[in-house]
């Protein structure tokens, strides 16, 4: 059996089927949201399908491919991200996104990847070059200065859905990354402190439109009179689809004759793929259809979450727990603005949502997850003579081996004072 073969069956395969199972419900979701547009439902699923096909080639290799090469591309994604994320800020449009060859893609997103697997890389790295580098407080300030500084470009473009996802990611970082809780505590009140002039100061001189989402969500939370046929159009409408769903709802690609609020052009047609595709899921599959995807969603985080356990070094560790902090924001912030418990941000559903970059980014991430558990049991040759920074998994068998080697040599040295 030649390695790669070995790889490959060697795949955790409840991970990779519910990915596909994502896709698949994303696919065919898509069709009946897209159907108001000029080119039509199909045309965007089929579209979707080749996103997926190039997307599955990308998570075969990273998946095939030791994670550890990660720590070359780290810093050149990270600077490249940065770079992106300037250049965006002199686009003119609402997402700041950029095109390239017709493709366009919104560099806020590829920045929060970059960020956590630089991250990853700087705490896994830091204690080979000098002691003092893996002193927490140094790690803290690496960590603040490598997640701030894109933080801050988000806020000033006014992005306020990809400015909320840094704030898990980079605390499941650093609490994987091994910082003790006191200063988890303390980072915690100082962010907390931040929160009013980030929202009287900073927002409202980035963005209006941010701080009119955010105190129309209050309103509506508060049953104050809104205007639903202006600021809270979308949330009205939406929030009507997922309320008047019920079990069944009303079926795919229902007409206005079934009750349909979608097939009237109430839900945002034109980003009802994008960022209210679930408004359309919960109407047409009804409460079963949505727990249905939530449950795959679950499955698939708590797969990763098992994964991350046995992974064999901090880097690895780190990554894979961001990848699920990733993923957890963007289903917590897009389904909660559906149901009223979050402000809308323009963040799109993971495996979902109709966005070809988007989905080749969450394919690349599911990838290296894979990558973690196929050489979870793979030390390269460059690492057994240099320290390691292990995960508690790792520390926890290398303690085991040695106590258990500490035994069978107590064992031979007492038989062999009983032959003598």
């Amino acid at each position: 059996m030649t390695p790669l073969l070995r790889k490959f069956l060697g795949l955790n395969w409840v991970l990779l089927l519910s990915m596909v199972g994502l896709i698949v419900f994303g696919v065919f979701s898509i069709e009946s949201a897209a159907r108001h547009l000029p080119q039509g439902g199909e045309y965007y699923a089929d579209r979707q399908k080749v996103w997926a096909l190039i997307g599955g080639v990308v998570y075969l290799v990273t998946a095939l491919t030791d994670y550890r090469w990660i720590k070359y591309l780290a810093l050149p994604m990270y600077l490249a991200g940065l770079g992106l994320m300037i250049a965006a800020m002199f686009v003119d449009n609402e997402v700041h996104q950029l095109n390239f060859a017709g493709v366009s893609f919104q560099p806020a997103q590829f920045m929060v990847v970059a960020g956590f697997i630089a991250m990853a890389v700087m705490l896994q790295q830091m204690p080979r070059l000098h002691p003092l580098l893996d002193l927490p407080i140094v790690k803290v300030g690496m960590i603040a200065v490598m997640s701030l500084v894109p933080f801050a470009l988000v806020a000033l473009m006014g992005d306020m859905g990809s400015a909320l996802v840094w704030l898990p990611v980079v605390g499941v970082v650093m609490l994987t990354g091994g910082i003790p809780f006191r200063y988890l505590s303390f980072i915690m009140l100082i962010g907390l402190a931040l929160v009013p002039p980030l929202f009287f100061i900073v927002l409202p001189s980035a963005s209006e439109r941010g701080t009119q989402r955010i105190e129309l969500y209050l309103d509506m939370l508060n049953d104050r009179e809104v205007d639903i046929q202006g600021d809270a159009y979308a949330p009205h409408y939406i929030g009507m689809a997922v309320g008047k769903a019920g079990w069944k709802g009303v079926g795919h690609l229902a007409d206005a004759n079934k009750g349909s609020i979608h097939d009237k052009k109430y839900i945002p047609w034109k980003t009802a793929h994008n960022d209210f595709i679930f408004a359309v899921i919960a109407e047409e599959q009804g409460f079963r259809g949505s727990m249905v995807l939530v449950t795959i969603y679950g499955v698939l985080l708590i797969q990763a979450l098992f994964i991350s356990y046995y992974s064999r070094d901090l880097s690895g560790q780190v990554i894979v727990c961001a990848v699920v902090a990733l993923f957890f924001a963007h289903i917590f912030e897009n389904i909660g603005m559906h149901i009223r418990i979050m402000p809308i941000t323009g963040i799109p559903l993971p495996l979902i949502s109709y966005s070809g970059t988007f989905l080749l980014m969450c394919m690349f991430m599911l990838g290296l997850i894979q990558s973690v558990w196929i050489h979870r049991n793979v030390v390269p040759a460059e690492d057994v003579t240099k320290p390691i920074t292990l995960s508690r998994r790792g520390r926890r068998q290398v303690i085991g081996k040695r106590r258990g080697e500490g035994r069978s040599n107590a064992n031979e040295g007492t038989q062999r004072g009983e032959a003598l």
